[in-house]
């Protein structure tokens, strides 16, 4: 499998992440929606899928089958640098985060946009962010997360592509767990599973980053 062609095959690639793929709080300073995930026991066949999913080390570089796929992308790309330069104002840095995110949430088998809306409300696209919780990162992954799916060092979730696909893998394990339904994942993501703030920010966010297909 070529896990750097996100075009080709990116909504397939639950089957690399099987049927379990979390955790989210604000990074401080950012957002009203804290929330405290609780550790749950994981299954042994559902923590190795998800070990071997958070440990996959290809580079988030695209690829596409054809030239309008990347045509599409460049679009996608064009428009969400525009909209996120008042956040990232480095041009490298602000390709490099995009290229990630975008290989990450295709990889598991996530909206784009979706992905964007839940680090907007989670960190303000802040890679330092820290929660009073203790949540780290872009996408404010939890700490004991490390320690249940890779080797436990929690420094690792400042790591940008290693932050993006913890979060990304583990929404994906939330949502499956709620068969889809992205107000129950998404508030079993923030720990606040049944209640209406959390889920609606990043879905409001998400209209704001739905910029087009290639998204």
């Amino acid at each position: 499998m070529n896990a750097a062609s996100p075009a080709a095959s990116g909504l397939s690639r639950r089957s690399v992440l099987g049927s379990a793929l979390g955790i989210g709080l604000i990074g401080h300073g950012a957002s009203a929606h804290a929330g405290g995930q609780l550790e749950e026991p994981l299954a042994d066949a559902v923590r190795g899928a998800l070990s071997a999913a958070v440990a996959h080390a290809a580079p988030p570089v695209p690829e596409f089958d054809s030239t309008d796929a990347r045509l599409a992308y460049l679009r996608w790309l064009g428009a969400a640098s525009q909209r996120l330069m008042p956040r990232k104002p480095d041009a490298t840095e602000r390709r490099e985060f995009l290229d990630t995110v975008w290989y990450e949430s295709r990889r598991a088998g996530l909206d784009t946009a979706l992905v964007l809306g839940l680090i907007e409300v989670e960190s303000n696209f802040r890679r330092f962010a820290i929660s009073i919780a203790g949540a780290r990162g872009y996408t404010q992954v939890m700490p004991f997360w490390t320690r249940v799916l890779a080797d436990g060092d929690a420094s690792r979730l400042f790591h940008m592509q290693t932050n993006l696909r913890f979060g990304c893998v583990i929404l994906r394990h939330y949502l499956d767990r709620e068969g889809g339904d992205l107000f129950l994942g998404l508030g079993r993501y923030n720990g606040s599973r049944g209640q209406a703030p959390y889920p609606n920010a990043v879905l409001a966010a998400r209209r704001r980053w739905n910029l087009g297909a290639a998204a």
